[in-house]
């Protein structure tokens, strides 16, 4: 290990704020009132956030810095945004903090404010607030951290000339949170080695001179990388003499709900070392039960379906020995082998078929790693569909430009030629050619029309790839259908590199002159479409399938489904199966992904009269929800307490979320305490107390002491609406699952309740509204939630775009995003299975924090 430690002077050039923030000077000038702008949560007037950063209070402010693209609304340039608030609700967004440069991304970091002026940046009576940052050089790679200071309430900021002030050499080494430790009287820094899965702990008397002191890890959660470590000190059940410290790590991807997440771990803190009380050990064994594959030897029985044209891929001959060559570490199988269709890397396709067996017993269990790529209805295996008649093929002679074969072209895409792809499975494409607009790094944009033709069947399907910018204000990157010089259909990519099938009903456009066009108006992050194959047909081309999924397969349909999580660690998967007791079935294992973790791993599928326990789920998680990373606490807060904030998005869709012209927003700013639960220390969570001062005046909505039968029940309009408060407590009865039905309208509803059987809270979104963001966005998430005297509470907070629910005495939360219509604001009760009696609900609005 290397540590650089810099004796220079702290001369440094002044960083000029030329690229404001989302709002210029101040407060923005306009209402954010957009369709799914957060109401109570901050967001940047426009462009791109993520990870809070340097989350400090000084001199009455909060100060909420951030991750930020000034130049759009994808991730990139990534820079510090900066907003203030007297309160964590109303937030003055102020010029860009830290911006970048050619040489330097300014990556995640913390802020101290150096009271004892320890590094020589302020004066006597005016201590600096320091930034401890990270460099990311784009040039090597190379992470390492950094210092900037502000002596002006952090308006403006300073680097210091002596960065970076540790250096490792590593391009995985970020993201420091720095305190004051009163215990070893210096100053402290946790930060990660990321793919090595440890928080690393420094120690420095002045913030320019570190020294190493230990390391935690690996442990718990290691299915992606480490990122954004935080530890602090809580006392137990209030208790000032009895004190524990929380170590938070955030983990991406292999969180407990799939995705992005944040575990933590209570232990002590001695000044140089951390030990953790909760660290799980060894491999959670299954229920005894019948094994059906081991996968040791040889598939057993098993039909084997590999692509002829990639080799021996992806699942080969029989089982492998566990890791692939190329392939980091696979763990969590059993014995000596397992399915890996890793086999000629990520590219090649193919399916297992097992023997067809009876369900004889309640669960299956089985263990499942690799890509997080599920198995969606309505998708085919079929590349080219059958009976298609092409239009426009692409498959243009060699140096023959679009203009020559009848085309208009505009801007940058004037003069240029379809392109050879690679092989067909890394793109989708089909024949040789298709045609891009990613030319010099995605900073070319222009149209491209097509010559016109005739629509003489009721479909047209074309294989869209890479943007999928619609209106987001940075550009939109669209196919456009033209009939009569008018746009009647559009269609976009989804910031992926393979190409799938988007089809348009055009029953209503037979035997008029259409055209295609390509539009791309974006030079930010994949700026760029790639087009090919405009079919007629009688029926839509189904989009293919790219999955690498289990499916359980009962009388021809798929009734269940499992995938990894982007990690090459297997997990227990177990399929409650009661309802088919006696069917006969069979198993499919899919793998028809050549992306990035375009592989799945399955080892040992079992019966069993009980399911399997998830890994993850024997952890600790600061949220069960989809939407709640990089979550980080303010250094100074007033009183002692501690004040969290977390970024409300997965990094599974965070790019393709439909928001504009900003795209992210901050999670409520959290309280956080320690409580002994059942026996046990837990953290536990709420909602800050300034929250309340967003309530209406006499407009809440009560009920008490009413029973709700099996199915729906309506509450009058008065419990309606897009921003609201709901504190509700169920007794139960025999219901088997029962809760709230919230933003409902039409089709759309957002179930937020409790299984009574499971112990769990849940938020179920599969209907909550545009749920097409992503193919891992629609879903069910849930965390474990035990009956306190055999009542249930929950607190839920309801915004435009989001739902954050509180169980129990806050041990519980889930943050989840949903994006319905404007119009879908009704609030339900639900009960399943039986009835339970509502205690209390009282349902109060909440004013925006934007007027």
């Amino acid at each position: 290990m290397r540590i650089r430690r810099c004796l220079a002077a702290c001369a440094a050039a002044t960083l000029v704020a030329t690229t404001p923030g989302a709002g210029a000077h101040g407060a923005p000038t306009t209402t954010r009132d957009e369709a799914y702008r957060p109401q109570i949560h901050f967001s940047p007037e426009r462009n791109w956030l993520n990870d809070p950063n340097g989350l400090v209070w000084y001199q009455g402010e909060w100060h909420l810095f951030f991750q930020y693209n000034p130049e759009g609304a994808q991730w990139g340039n990534m820079s510090w945004g900066h907003a203030v608030s007297r309160d964590l609700l109303h937030w003055e967004e102020l010029p860009l903090a830290i911006p970048y440069s050619a040489d330097e991304h300014i990556f995640s970091g913390s802020i101290v404010v150096d009271e004892r002026n320890t590094s020589g940046f302020g004066r006597p009576g005016a201590p600096a607030m320091v930034a401890v940052y990270t460099s990311s050089y784009p040039a090597t790679g190379i992470q390492a951290q950094s210092l900037a200071y502000s002596t002006d309430r952090g308006r403006t900021w300073t680097k210091y000339a002596g960065n970076p002030v540790l250096d490792l050499g590593s391009r995985e080494f970020r993201d420091p949170k720095v305190f004051w430790d009163t215990r070893s009287g210096q100053w402290t820094m946790a930060t990660v080695l990321a793919t090595e899965h440890k928080v690393s702990f420094y120690g420095s008397p002045d913030l320019r001179n570190w020294t190493h002191l230990s390391d935690f890890g690996p442990a718990n959660a290691v299915g992606g990388v480490w990122e954004v470590p935080d530890l602090f000190e809580l006392p137990v059940d209030g208790d000032p003499r009895h004190t524990r410290w929380v170590l938070v790590v955030n983990l991406n991807p292999g969180a407990v709900a799939g995705g992005s997440g944040a575990q933590y771990f209570i232990g002590d803190w001695d000044g140089a070392r951390f030990t953790a009380d909760n660290v799980v050990a060894g491999d959670p064994e299954p229920p005894t039960g019948t094994l059906f594959a081991h996968f040791e030897d040889d598939y057993a029985g098993w039909t084997v379906e590999n692509d002829p044209t990639q080799g021996p891929g992806p699942f080969g001959t029989r089982p492998y020995p566990g890791t692939v060559p190329g392939q980091q570490q696979v763990s969590g199988f059993r014995g000596r082998s397992l399915v890996n269709s890793f086999l000629g890397f990520d590219a090649p396709k193919g399916r297992m078929v097992s023997p067809d067996f009876t369900l004889d017993q309640d669960y299956l269990n089985l263990l499942v790693g690799g890509g997080a790529h599920p198995h969606l209805p309505g998708t085919t295996t079929e590349f080219v569909p059958g009976g298609a008649e092409p239009v426009i093929d692409f498959e243009l002679p060699d140096g023959q430009t679009y203009e020559q074969a009848g085309w208009t072209a505009t801007g940058g895409l004037r003069d240029r030629a379809p392109v050879v792809g690679p092989a067909r499975s890394e793109r989708g494409h089909v024949g040789d050619k298709l045609l891009t607009t990613f030319f010099e790094a995605d900073s070319t944009t222009g149209t491209l029309t097509s010559p016109g033709f005739t629509i003489n069947r009721n479909h047209l399907s074309l294989l869209v790839g890479a943007g999928g910018h619609l209106d987001d204000g940075t550009g939109r990157t669209v196919v456009e259908l033209l009939v009569d010089g008018r746009v009647v259909r559009t269609a976009t990519g989804n910031f992926s590199g393979f190409m799938n099938w988007r089809s348009w009903d055009v029953t209503e456009f037979r035997g008029r002159t259409a055209q295609l066009r390509i539009v791309d108006e974006n030079t930010g992050g994949w700026g760029h479409l790639l087009v090919d194959h405009l079919v007629a047909t009688d029926e839509p081309v189904l989009p293919r399938s790219v999955e690498t999924a289990v499916n359980l397969v009962v009388d021809g349909q798929v009734v269940r489904t499992a995938t990894g999580k982007d990690s090459e660690r297997l997990d227990w998967v177990g399929w409650d199966v009661r309802e088919f007791a006696g069917r006969r079935a069979h198993l499919e294992i899919n793998d028809f992904n050549s992306g990035g973790w375009g592989h799945i791993l399955v080892d040992h599928v079992m019966f069993a009269d009980r399911p399997a326990t998830s890994e993850l789920e024997r952890y600790d998680w600061l949220d069960h929800g989809k939407d709640y990373y990089a979550a980080v606490s303010y250094n100074n807060a007033p009183d002692g307490k501690r004040v969290v904030v977390g970024w409300m998005n997965n990094w599974q869709y965070a790019g393709s979320i439909p928001t504009a012209p900003w795209r992210g927003a901050m999670a409520l700013p959290r309280e956080f305490a320690l409580k002994t639960i059942d026996g046990e220390v837990r953290l536990v969570q709420r909602p800050t107390g300034q929250l309340t001062s967003l309530r209406g005046g006499d407009e809440a909505f009560t009920l008490r002491d009413a029973t709700v039968r099996a199915g729906v029940l309506d509450l009058p309009p008065a419990a309606d609406g897009t921003v609201l408060e709901i504190q509700a407590e169920f007794e139960l009865r025999d219901a088997d699952r029962f809760g709230l039905q919230v933003r409902g309208g039409g089709d759309e509803r957002t179930l937020i309740g409790y299984d009574a059987g499971a112990r769990r809270l849940f938020v179920d979104r599969t209907h909550s509204g545009q749920v097409e963001v992503g193919p891992l966005f629609p879903g069910v998430h849930s965390g474990p939630l035990s009956v306190d005297g055999n009542r249930v509470r929950m607190t839920v907070y309801v915004d435009r775009s989001s739902v954050e629910v509180f169980g129990g005495a806050g041990q519980t939360t889930i943050t989840d995003q949903i994006f319905p219509a404007p119009t879908s604001d009704r609030t339900r009760l639900f009960a399943e299975g039986g009835d339970v009696v509502v205690r209390s609900l009282t349902i109060r609005p909440l004013r925006s924090v934007w007027r």
